[in-house]
């Protein structure tokens, strides 16, 4: 008798712009999901995700979590591993695993894994002290310092140039650190890997042009041979395979000049650089997310279009309520896609939404139009915010 898949209940700790994105996936699958969120009225539950408002560390919390769906999974590297055990969550699975969860939350242990599993990474060495940080200092001709716990965006980063001294460093970091090589790297790149009951699935590589440490556009396929996207996809596929649990999988990568691929970080969850599976990949990263978790059959990521996407980002100096303002050109713009995530509040260089543009005519295997990434920097530049602050 064929198994019947609709009806199923996912748990997402976490409910920001990847949980309303996972959960519209999901109701179109009938997939039922919940989240717990601190933030009432999250943006996932603005488009009908139930929600347990509570702290990411609240053990009761996670508990009805588990206690009302069939599977747990995250989309914020918050969530607290020791609260996704068994004595917590009981009988209810977990995806990705737990210990992945431990794994990447520290980029210490992230990089000790990395390497025993014999996958390149940046040099790097474990410091907590300014001395300690002095001594990695020599062993570099740059060095990059970032907080083992909790960066994101550009936080908890620092490039130690010539106006950085140790104490001034660690002190910005706050805490246990990782002194890393500062890699001459000619681009940024990343894959988006699925793992679920059926194996390992992985989209095109994509490009990803920073701006103030933080992701701002992102060209699918990267402006660089095909020589090199293989070899990326081949070291996200063995980072993917290195960790426990099914699920998605964002794999930063860096290309150097002499075309090496080192990886720069993992996420266990669906990653910004892979909005554009929405509408240029056969099934988005976030369909891919629920069928994974649920032990379903994933489906195809083939790349459909060549497609660039851009950042919305709140140019604000101070935290003003959210009030999309310029979206009318995005609107009138031929292959052009809008997504506003529904935040109440604007904060400095706050994640706001996205804009992808496809050229449904060219061959993914033509490349990115450079002309494409001027597009739609334009086209996201042009959102506006409005209201007195808070």
């Amino acid at each position: 008798m064929q198994e019947e898949l609709p009806g199923a209940h996912v748990g997402i700790i976490g409910g920001g712009q990847l949980g309303r994105m996972a959960t519209i996936a999901a109701h179109r699958l009938g997939v039922q999901v919940t989240v717990l969120d601190p933030t009432p009225g999250c943006p996932a539950a603005a488009v009908g995700a139930g929600q347990i408002t509570a702290a990411f560390d609240d053990p009761e919390a996670v508990a009805a979590l588990a206690e009302a769906a069939d599977v747990l999974t995250y989309e914020i590297e918050l969530a607290d591993p020791t609260l996704l055990d068994v004595d917590v969550v009981g009988a209810t699975p977990v995806h990705p695993a737990p210990e992945t969860l431990r794994i990447i939350q520290d980029k210490h242990i992230q990089n000790a894994h990395l390497q025993a599993a014999g996958i390149e990474t940046p040099r790097w060495v474990a410091v907590e002290t300014p001395e300690e940080l002095a001594a990695a200092r020599t062993r570099f001709d740059g060095c990059v310092l970032k907080a083992r716990e909790g960066g994101y965006d550009g936080r908890g980063v620092v490039l130690l140039d010539d106006t950085w001294d140790t104490t001034e460093a660690m002190a910005a970091i706050g805490g246990p650190a990782i002194a890393e090589e500062q890699v001459p790297f000619v681009r940024e790149l990343s894959v988006i890997c699925v793992r679920g009951a059926d194996g390992i699935r992985t989209y095109h590589p994509s490009e990803n042009i920073h701006r103030d440490g933080v992701l701002d556009q992102v060209a699918v396929p990267p402006r660089t041979d095909i020589a090199v996207t293989e070899a990326a996809t081949a070291t996200a596929r063995s980072v993917t395979e290195s960790l426990g649990g099914w699920g998605v999988f964002g794999v930063e990568l860096f290309e150097t000049a002499g075309g090496e691929i080192l990886v720069n970080e993992v996420a266990p969850r669906p990653h910004n650089s892979g909005h554009w599976t929405i509408e240029a990949a056969m099934v988005s990263q976030f369909a891919n997310l629920i069928r994974a978790v649920l032990g379903w059959p994933t489906g195809a990521t083939t790349l459909m279009h060549p497609v660039v996407m851009a950042n919305i980002l709140a140019d604000v100096e101070t935290t003003v309520p959210a009030a999309l303002l310029g979206g009318e050109p995005i609107l009138q713009t031929p292959g052009a896609h809008l997504h506003w995530y529904g935040k109440h509040q604007a904060r400095p260089g706050r994640k706001m939404g996205h804009v992808t543009l496809i050229e449904p005519a060219n061959d993914p295997d033509h490349g990115v139009d450079p002309l494409l990434l001027d597009r739609v920097g334009g086209l996201a530049g042009g959102v506006t915010f409005n209201g007195a602050a808070d």
